[in-house]
């Protein structure tokens, strides 16, 4: 039994499609996370699960992808979407530290709040500030990224293979 294969189909076209998911929802989420105290209260666990999760996730995806690349006819649009697919797991990796690092601050926050030495309303703000500014940073260049190595590799497979017009 082959490991990259999933029903018969190679697990890397069903793999990067919750990637194309999970990476702009990490984003998105961390954000939020980032910018909304309250947020970050009810979403730190599962945005260090699912931001954890997505650096496997990738790494999977990359690995099958290496295998099925193995398995194709070379191509200049294949190398292109490796070549690109290589540089997506430091964006993820980034979300996921960051993740963790808000998870931590609000750790740290809230026992000091339980100690009642709660951290000054000033440092609160610039955490938040940022928090912000990185998480924007990092999940516009991990969505990005996502966006231009799926087009890629849907061009990869699709372009020149099928008829704009209705075939009879």
């Amino acid at each position: 039994m082959d490991p990259f294969l999933i029903a018969g189909l190679p697990a890397h076209v069903l793999l990067v499609h919750a990637v194309v998911i999970a990476v702009p929802v990490v984003a998105l989420g961390l954000i939020v996370a980032a910018a909304w105290p309250a947020a970050r209260r009810a979403l730190w666990i599962p945005l260090v699960v699912v931001a954890l999760g997505n650096v496997v996730l990738v790494w999977l995806a990359a690995e099958s992808g290496e295998w099925l690349e193995e398995r194709v006819p070379p191509a200049p649009l294949i190398e292109e979407h490796t070549e690109l697919g290589e540089g997506l797991m430091p964006w993820v990796s980034g979300l996921a530290g960051l993740a963790v690092l808000l998870a931590v601050w609000h750790l740290v926050a809230r026992s000091l709040e339980r100690r009642e030495q709660a951290p000054s309303r000033g440092i609160r703000l610039a955490v938040g500030i940022v928090g912000t500014v990185l998480a924007v940073a990092v999940g516009t260049g991990a969505t990005i990224a996502t966006v231009l190595i799926g087009e890629s590799g849907s061009r990869a497979v699709w372009e020149g293979s099928f008829s704009e017009d209705p075939l009879e």
